[in-house]
């Protein structure tokens, strides 16, 4: 009876030292809003069940996985209209489902991975699928992922269907051999949307060959000079993306092409995002108007005597992710500086908070209640997560993805595509020739 007596006492009082601990490392529960009331719950389990280390790392462990459903991070999920059936997938009516074009050969690991993930967002989302590309290769690398059965499945039901293409774009090539390669999967995909047969084109491929093939195949909008990629980032509220554009289509602009990049994301966020009246800001070195080089100033004149959206005025690269910005604007090289930049973010800040963490046996645990919560943070800071990035000022929705984009960076793109087509922003983007039609 002696010798129980100490275990009765000590399991509890190390368990209360575990959750004393935890609750005094507010550096990083701030950072995790989910991982206090995880480790609050996984301590009343191990109370009563709990007979070791072990078990306790175990219960939270499959606590904090069942929160952590893809696409959770995915800022266009709340407007897809689709409804949850409680089985972590959902209940879609065909005949809301629309077409959208896939370049199913381009990108870093195709066709397998990209047809893997237009599996998924059929399932996922009111999407048919046109997978453009080398049919023999794509038979192929079905058979090699154990896809076979599913897309055979798919194809008789009409959700998917292989449109062959001839030899396709590389990664390595330029931008210009789309106009000799004219059977390449990514400008059938582009006469797919041109023709009316799909509403959106997505690829992971060549993203010069894409813009390209875009420009060539169907179009610039009407005064829209140049197209912009526009790239949604992250904010404090997981529900609040920022449009930052451009990204890398346009390394040299002008002020005229900063105000009709302004004009493109305002319709943008506005339509598709569901933002009432968003906030356009101009990335700059300084939050007063007298700041910036020239290109900053003189865009600044033309931003602020707009009465089509509304102007808050310059964002300071501290700002980009702090929610006060619905939009912001700047030219392709320092937007895509500024986009590479943030790719590194997530996995830097889950390396530091690793090291930060108390070693011994007491911060062995505590990272194990903290390890699904500290990927999802990198998740929500990594932009290759959040699938892709739209091209504006084209006449067509074309969603560009990551070249190294797999199953889940597609399903995302997928949902981009989709949110965009059927949210009527092609129609207002038409008529950006026509003050009238864009008022506020």
């Amino acid at each position: 009876m002696e010798n129980d007596s100490p275990n009765k006492v000590n399991r509890p009082r190390a368990i209360r030292r575990l959750v004393i601990w935890y609750r005094r490392n507010s550096a990083v529960t701030s950072l995790v809003d989910t991982a206090a009331s995880s480790a609050s719950a996984a301590g009343n389990v191990a109370g009563s069940v709990v007979s070791s280390a072990g078990s306790v790392v175990s219960s939270a462990g499959s606590m904090a996985r069942s929160t952590l459903q893809p696409l959770v991070f995915d800022p266009l999920r709340r407007l897809q209209g689709v409804a949850d059936n409680g089985l972590g997938t959902t209940a879609i009516n065909d005949f809301e489902r629309i077409w959208v074009a896939v370049d199913g050969m381009g990108g870093d690991h195709a066709p397998g991975p990209i047809l893997d993930g237009c599996l998924q967002a059929i399932e996922r989302l009111p999407l048919r699928i046109k997978f453009v590309g080398e049919v023999e290769k794509i038979k192929l690398a079905a058979k090699a992922m154990d896809l076979e059965d599913l897309l055979n499945k798919s194809i008789k039901k009409d959700l998917i269907e292989l449109v062959p293409s001839g030899p396709s774009v590389e990664m390595n090539e330029e931008a210009t051999v789309v106009r000799r390669k004219k059977d390449a999967s990514i400008n059938i995909a582009m006469d797919l949307v041109k023709k009316g047969k799909a509403s959106a084109v997505y690829s992971a491929g060549n993203s010069g060959a894409l813009m390209a093939s875009a420009i060539f195949r169907l179009g610039r909008l009407e005064g829209i000079d140049r197209p912009a990629i526009g790239a949604l980032f992250p904010t404090k509220d997981p529900g609040q993306p920022v449009l930052v554009l451009d990204v890398g289509a346009n390394m040299d602009c002008k002020p005229n092409y900063l105000h009709q990049f302004a004009l493109l994301g305002n319709i943008y966020s506005r339509d598709v995002l569901q933002v009432n009246k968003p906030r356009i800001g101009l990335l700059n070195i300084g939050e007063e108007e007298c700041k910036g080089n020239e290109l900053s100033l003189n865009t600044y004149e033309l931003l602020i005597n707009e009465d089509r959206f509304n102007f808050v005025g310059n964002c300071e690269g501290r700002d980009v992710l702090s929610g006060q910005f619905d939009v912001v604007v700047c030219d392709g090289f320092t937007g895509n500086v500024l986009l590479k930049f943030l790719e590194s973010v997530g996995s830097v800040l889950l390396d530091v908070l690793r090291a930060e963490l108390p070693r011994g046996r007491r911060g062995k645990v505590g990272s194990a209640f903290l390890r699904s919560n500290l990927k999802r943070i990198k998740k929500r800071l990594d932009h290759a997560e959040h699938g892709g990035a739209l091209l504006l000022g084209v006449n067509g929705i074309c969603v560009i993805g990551h070249g190294s984009s797999k199953a889940l960076s597609v399903v995302s793109a997928l949902r981009i595509a989709h949110s965009a087509a059927s949210h009527g922003v092609m129609e207002d983007l038409a008529n950006l020739h026509r003050p009238k039609a864009l008022s506020i």
